[in-house]
């Protein structure tokens, strides 16, 4: 059935939209069983169902009509909005990631020249530039899953598809909660593994540049987990301790401040190893890493993780010291200065922190002091300012009081 002209719909289907947007799912799912009911009509702005439930962050309503296929790269909307700007717009990254996983193109733009990453990045919503940034569908990676050609087997077994996409889709970068995620899964944490994981990332990497829309963000995300996967394999054949071993070289820190020497140095060589020299992603990776002292802001990571999620300064969020995930909000009860996302994390954290906590604690203290005292000679300062104002305020009115009153008596006139 052909989706009609916008506003033209039957009764049906205007009930649709009204349920919608109350977000009753039950009843949505059966009036899409009516046959009067299409679910890629229009309203009179060129809206479908889909748009609206993605506009209003209802990922149940986004859900089952994507069941029912609705089109999620319709652009019919009078200012050719698509179901993934609508999602970007709301804010939800899940919806986000489901318009993009049901085949949503990324590259769409609207009647403004604006694709939907930059719709969200207009309006505040960073999360879901990141999540559009940072997506790469299964089917692409279900690719290397199969023969090809002549190859006697797969370059990847297709048990560690899901394991690996799991790892790509993520927007956290830092290597340690990379690392965890390898540790969760038992396929992925055998060295044979990893190395064919490492060598499918590189592949994708390479095709990431070398197809006819470049794609460097994304060539060097996937470089750089591959990096991280093989440093995985590299641990587990050399160390009885593997994985556990590699977790604490990237969280201990140096007894000065605690910073991560040793994971600054292997976020710099997993750059300095992109082995596309022309990329202009990597000349700008170097112009902003090369100068800073290692130990200084901003670390490589930071630089790194902006590069490829979007994810301008880190704004209005805390970070976990330990694995890097955002949203922490437990801090260490001493030194009030280091963030967690929990007990675990903390626990993986302590045996570097404790040579650094008092010190740290001793800094926050004298800081806080500092600042007390300023704040209390500023008070002082405003507090001398307002007396002198109030003073010549007080000064000015007896004066033109004086004037405007004349002289008490005026003395009678000679004869």
């Amino acid at each position: 059935m052909f989706a009609p002209k916008k506003g033209d719909l039957s009764p049906s289907e205007k009930e649709l939209f009204e349920v919608i947007s109350a977000g009753n799912v039950q009843e949505a799912s059966r009036l899409l069983g009516c046959k009067d009911v299409r679910v890629n009509c229009l309203d009179e702005y060129g809206m479908t169902p889909l748009m609206h439930a993605a506009y209003k962050g209802k990922a149940d309503m986004c859900r089952l009509l994507l069941q029912h296929g609705a089109d999620v790269n319709c652009n019919q909307h009078e200012h050719g909005y698509t179901a993934l700007m609508f999602a970007g717009l709301s804010g939800k990254t899940d919806i986000t990631w489901m318009m993009l996983d049901a085949g949503a193109e990324t590259d769409v733009t609207n009647s403004v020249g604006r694709t939907a990453a930059q719709m969200a990045a207009f309006v505040g919503q960073h999360d879901c530039v990141t999540v559009i940034n940072n997506f790469f569908s299964r089917a692409r990676l279900d690719y290397y899953t199969k023969a090809q050609g002549l190859e006697k087997e797969p370059k990847l077994p297709p048990k560690l598809a899901g394991p690996l996409h799991k790892i790509i889709m993520s927007t956290n970068l830092n290597p340690v909660r990379m690392v965890l995620l390898v540790k969760e899964n038992p396929l992925l944490a055998e060295a044979e593994a990893l190395e064919k994981c490492r060598r499918v990332m590189e592949l994708i990497s390479e095709k990431c540049i070398k197809q006819q829309d470049m794609n460097e963000v994304l060539a060097m995300k996937m470089h750089f987990i591959g990096c991280v996967l093989g440093k995985c394999a590299s641990f587990l054949k050399e160390r009885q301790d593997g994985l556990d071993a590699l977790v604490k070289s990237l969280l201990k820190g140096q007894d000065a401040d605690g910073f991560p020497v040793y994971q600054e140095k292997f976020v710099r060589e997993c750059i300095r190893k992109f082995p596309y020299c022309d990329a202009t992603l990597l000349q700008q990776l170097v112009r902003s890493i090369a100068p800073v002292e290692i130990g200084n802001d901003p670390t490589a990571l930071s630089v790194l993780t902006q590069a490829i999620t979007g994810q301008v300064g880190f704004m209005d969020a805390e970070f976990c010291t330990t694995c890097g995930e955002k949203g922490a909000q437990k801090r260490c009860s001493i030194c009030k200065t280091v963030i967690y996302c929990d007990q675990t994390c903390q626990k993986m954290h302590w045996f570097t922190h404790k040579k650094v906590c008092k010190k740290l604690q001793e800094q926050r203290e004298k800081q806080e002091a500092e600042a007390a005292k300023l704040r209390t000679q500023q008070s002082k300062e405003d507090s001398g300012a307002v007396q002198d104002a109030m003073q010549q305020l007080s000064v000015e009115s007896s004066a033109d009081a004086a004037e405007t009153s004349g002289p008490a008596s005026v003395p009678a006139a000679d004869n």
